[in-house]
């Protein structure tokens, strides 16, 4: 079993900013969904069918394990980590992908509570990566394992499709059936592309040296 030890000044400090960002998320979350239940009955499977959502609360839970493993003063295991590696990609991805394809959309293209969207598009993709790149309680991911990150993005982009063949649902409108299926698949392998190329990047990051050190040897 592996051993605890008295987390470090620094430690602590980094785990009460990650649960406190943790915090955030789910009032972010909170808040959108108070939003849109103030207009009307919700359908679940429409309201966390977002990937921004989805990634968003994937990396509250990711980080509230990380936070308490350094306040437990425990080593995060090996499957941990890379369930974290590939949650950080997701997370930056979600910044890049509002940036370049919805903020242009306006209103229609985020989340409609304004200090919401701000928290899910722009707060957590950079904070993720900076958490991933300063903090020092990773290790070297092998660049085999990048394979790992398509898993969920590629069983999310099958359900929408899926959903917008059939009941015409997409959460985003470059993923709409109306817009012509070479126009999805164009997406879709852009999409892919774009998570090799930054799963690589964020598992190439943790082979970088970490300026925060808050394990013991």
């Amino acid at each position: 079993m592996p051993t605890s030890t008295r987390p470090s000044p620094t430690a602590v400090i980094v785990a009460l900013v990650r649960l406190a960002i943790a915090a955030l998320v789910i009032a972010a979350v909170a808040a959108t969904l108070a939003d849109a239940l103030s207009r009307g009955p919700v359908n679940p499977f429409n309201f966390f069918g977002f990937f921004t959502i989805q990634s968003n609360i994937m990396l509250t839970v990711v980080l509230i394990i990380a936070a308490v493993q350094l306040l437990r003063g425990r080593p995060n295991p090996a499957w941990f980590l890379l369930v974290r590696g590939a949650v950080t990609t997701f997370i930056i991805i979600v910044g890049l992908v509002y940036v370049a394809l919805l903020a242009p959309l306006g209103a229609a293209g985020g989340v409609p509570v304004e200090w919401a969207n701000v928290v899910m598009h722009y707060v957590t993709p950079i904070y993720g990566l900076v958490d991933w790149l300063l903090v020092g309680d990773r290790r070297r991911l092998a660049m085999r394992q990048v394979v790992w990150v398509l898993v969920y993005p590629l069983v999310w982009v099958t359900v929408v499709l899926i959903r917008g063949a059939t009941d015409g649902w997409v959460p985003y409108p470059f993923l709409s059936p109306e817009t012509g299926y070479a126009s999805v698949f164009g997406y879709v392998a852009a999409i892919v592309a774009v998570f090799i190329v930054i799963g690589v990047i964020v598992f190439a990051l943790s082979r970088v040296p970490a300026v925060l050190r808050v394990t013991r040897e």
